[in-house]
């Protein structure tokens, strides 16, 4: 499989251990105010970010969704909001924001409806065509593998099933893209230091999403990899994108 440089980006330069550990080291630490932070940064954009990306889905009407990189399961409550399916599974590597997540949904009565279970995107433990949709929010920059990563969710859809990813891009407009780039390279790590007593977190965010293959890279590593019918949409002058793709 290909590797791009994004895959090299990791949380602590100064660590001999894998990315895939040092992800879940970073999230363990954040966990306390992820959400808070998501909000704050985002000055609760983010929250429609979610919403729009989902509505993706509404055409096929999944019964079984698969929430990768999971967290602490914001996308995975969103969903079922909005497309009330039978079952939604979330699997995330980092123990602390399943906890979290698992809080979250026992307070909203939804544990029946939504599981969150320890599990690795790059080695997810269902059977071939499980689901009827994968869905991943801000989680694709973080795999160790991008394209085994994406290979294992292609492995678990249904034929006919949807793959729905939300990631952060980089806007193409000149003001804007000198003001976002300012903004994640000063102000986003220095707030989430004084938050989340965590700079590396933050500063990782930014790396990782400068290095990140977006756009028409990303759909053509998902064209690569068989997905068909893909596509993506940008929102807010770029700073989010929506990736389809379909089994």
């Amino acid at each position: 499989m290909n590797t791009y440089s994004h895959d090299a980006i990791v949380p602590f330069k100064d660590s001999e251990e894998s990315k895939k550990k040092q992800v879940e080291e970073m999230f363990d630490k954040i966990a306390f105010r992820y959400d808070f932070l998501n909000r704050f940064l985002s000055a609760g954009i983010d929250v429609r970010w979610r919403k729009k990306a989902i509505k993706e889905l509404a055409s096929i009407q999944p019964k079984n969704i698969l929430d990768v990189a999971t967290g602490t399961g914001d996308f995975a409550v969103t969903s079922y909001k909005i497309l009330k399916p039978e079952q939604i599974t979330g699997i995330d590597i980092s123990e602390g924001m399943l906890e979290i997540g698992r809080k979250k949904i026992k307070n909203l009565g939804l544990e029946g409806e939504i599981r969150l279970l320890n599990g690795d995107s790059e080695a997810i433990f269902f059977k071939d065509s499980s689901f009827d949709a994968v869905t991943v929010a801000f989680g694709v920059r973080n795999f160790e593998n991008l394209e085994g990563g994406l290979s294992e969710i292609y492995r678990v859809l249904k034929p006919g099933g949807k793959l729905v990813i939300l990631e952060f891009s980089k806007p193409s407009l000149p003001v804007i893209k000198n003001l976002y780039n300012f903004y994640m390279k000063f102000v986003t790590p220095k707030i989430g230091k004084l938050i989340s007593k965590n700079n590396e977190a933050y500063q990782y965010l930014n790396n990782s999403v400068q290095k990140f293959p977006e756009k028409e890279k990303f759909i053509q590593i998902l064209n690569q990899l068989k997905y068909r019918h893909s596509f993506y949409k940008t929102l807010s002058l770029g700073i989010c994108t929506i990736y389809c793709g379909e089994k």
